[in-house]
């Protein structure tokens, strides 16, 4: 039975910084308050469905016909959504404030309690891959309500090799709130408690905000800013090291007594791809790098009028971009502009992000770091988490959590089981939320200065979903096959660290000592190993997914729709072949770096 929570990934108050009021968010309606009498009954509920579940259906499940196990299927989805729901309450509460204890100690408590409530479930997917296939068709052939539910378990079946006696499987499930988890929340409470120091400025500053000056105009604010960021994660190495081993050599138990074949398939099983198409998208954007992210920064390097870049000037402005600082009311009108000019019916299902407290929006102290969307439970609503600092590419990041939030809501009505998208297909609509944004603003541009800015900030936001996460998901494949060698020093890590750094960002770089230990922020490799890779899947996806678009095929926003509205019912390849697109050809990848690279190509021309 999986625990979700939400996610975490990238202290004035807010409005005094001239961005107005800042939404936050209203989460009464998973549950009012930790002692409400809902909370209540829902826990006392999950407690007898599960007993029940387990009393009514271990040992039978083979014996169903279709009409049996159809009710089967609903109970098991119906303590899915509850458990669900107490999570997600948990989860984004904890979000809100990582550093308040009596908010951690609820969501330890929810996690063991639920954890515990639903160890008897552990039986249900054991018991469902041991179904002899010939059974097995059947029974999901018996009628329409059953079969669509089969996407659901044609995935589960795909963990038949390695699965683990009953027993095993058990004890793993008890374990994991002391396992992973715990790991997790000791690596999310010490970076919401680390404080910097930049020289220069007025007060310590938290990670979001000291993140935040690598994209200043002044270049000693950004290297301030960075070599801030390198004294603490210095000082703290040791323990961000201790959590990636011990996560690491975890992960390798399992996968050694699972019998998988290596450290990402679990990763690729999970995201419903075919390793051979990670490794297409991984190979073709290596083999890129020379025409994108090397040509981009060496062409940054001329504008800025350097020789070599530092790290903190890799997310700089141009000398040529105004600072500028977006109040959120221009971000939201941006967005929903965007989103309307595509279809009216997007901006429709956004517009509740904004009046009905889905969204969490201010920077404040103890709050995770980065943005998010959550969908928690499809009988309720998404949540979205950004930290909105009033950057341009805070505008972006409002796009691309919206795109998500929109998806989760189409999704929505397939139900807990089938709403839930792989992470390779999560990332469609949130990076097509952002290009439509992007394309909206590029429209409008009024000079030539106006436009390349725009253009270059779209290819360094590529660069970042793309070239970036692939460096990424690189470092994570080098950390565990040297993990599995042996215990790594923060100076191991680190070394793995700056080979993809060079090898990505290119020779326009100069690394300054320190940079070795960036890695130790990056909430990914810690919640969820080789997760990266997804994001340029997804850029990719909607890169060709876009150019379908502009060449006009017929009906393009109701197929693009019908799509989100599949949730997780539909493999890639059946979603994209409306569209006429095959991400299981290695040339599929070769169209979305070459809009990227078109990009830059146009960059280049604005300097003859």
């Amino acid at each position: 039975m999986p625990i979700r929570l939400p996610r975490p990934v990238h202290d004035a108050n807010a409005a005094a910084g001239g961005l107005g009021d800042l939404p936050e968010w209203d989460l009464s309606d998973l549950y009012t308050a930790p002692d409400a009498p809902e909370l209540k009954r829902d826990l006392e509920w999950l407690e007898g469905a599960c007993s029940s579940f387990a009393a009514d259906y271990q040992g039978k499940l083979a014996t169903l016909d279709g009409a049996a196990m159809l009710d089967c299927i609903r109970r098991y989805e119906r303590i899915e959504a509850v458990a669900g729901r107490i999570m997600s309450f948990a989860g984004l509460r904890y979000y809100q404030n990582t550093v308040d204890g009596a908010r951690a100690k609820f969501m330890s408590d929810c996690q063991d309690r639920v954890t515990d409530m639903t160890t008897p479930l552990v039986f249900f997917s054991l018991e469902f891959n041991r179904i002899e296939d010939a059974r097995y068709a059947e029974v999901f052939a018996a009628s329409p309500d059953v079969a669509r539910y089969k996407p659901v378990f044609d995935r589960m079946r795909a963990m038949k090799p390695h699965q683990l006696s009953d027993e095993l499987e058990r004890f793993l499930h008890d374990q994991s709130t002391v396992g992973a988890s715990a790991w997790n929340k000791l690596f999310d409470e010490t970076l919401a408690g680390l404080t910097f120091t930049p020289e220069g400025e007025e007060e310590p500053l938290s990670l979001e905000a000291t993140l935040n000056l690598l994209s200043e105009q002044e270049r000693p604010r950004r290297e301030a800013g960075a070599r801030a960021l390198a004294a603490v994660f210095s000082q703290n190495v040791k323990l961000f090291a201790r959590v990636h081993n011990t996560l690491a050599k975890e992960k390798e138990i399992e996968d050694r007594w699972r019998k998988m074949p290596s450290a990402q398939f679990a990763r690729h099983l999970s995201n419903d791809v075919e390793p051979e198409v990670v490794e297409a998208l991984r190979n073709a954007v290596v083999a890129a790098y020379p025409k994108l992210s090397h040509r981009y920064y060496r062409l940054k390097a001329k504008w800025m009028g350097l020789d070599k870049l530092q790290v903190w000037d890799r997310n700089a402005p141009l000398p040529i971009e105004e600072k500028k600082t977006v109040c959120w009311n221009e971000a939201r009108e941006t967005v929903m502009s965007a989103y309307a000019g595509f279809d009216p019916e997007m901006a429709r299902l956004a517009e509740p992000f904004f009046d009905r407290g889905w969204i969490d929006a201010a920077v404040k102290p103890g709050k995770a770091p980065g943005a998010f969307a959550h969908p928690t439970v499809t009988e309720v609503h998404p949540y979205v988490m950004l930290n909105y600092l009033g950057k341009p590419r805070d505008v972006m990041t409002l796009a691309h959590e919206l795109g998500h939030g929109v998806h989760q809501v189409l999704a929505a009505p397939q139900g807990e089981m089938l709403a839930s998208t792989p992470l390779t297909v999560a990332e469609t609509a949130s990076v097509f939320g952002e290009m439509l944004t992007f394309r909206k603003l590029l429209a409008q541009a009024k000079t030539k200065n106006e436009r390349k800015v725009l253009l270059a900030g779209k290819v360094e936001d590529m660069i970042n979903t793309v070239v970036r996460q692939i460096a990424f998901y690189d470092f994570e494949c080098k950390l565990h096959a040297a993990r599995r060698e042996g215990e790594l020093t923060p100076e191991d890590i680190g070394a793995l660290w700056m080979s993809v750094q060079g090898e990505s960002l290119g020779d326009a770089f100069e690394f300054m000592d320190g940079y070795q230990t960036f890695w130790a922020y990056i909430p990914h490799f810690v919640h969820s190993p080789f997760y990266v890779y997804a994001y340029a899947f997804g850029d990719g996806l909607v890169n060709a997914l876009y150019a379908v678009y502009e060449e006009g095929l017929p009906d393009f926003q109701s197929k693009y729709f019908d799509m989100l509205k599949a949730g997780g019912s539909k493999h890639h390849k059946q979603l994209l072949a409306p569209f006429g697109l095959d991400a299981t050809d290695p040339k599929f990848w070769d169209k979305g770096l070459s809009m990227i690279a078109g990009m830059i190509d146009e960059l280049e021309a604005m300097e003859e």
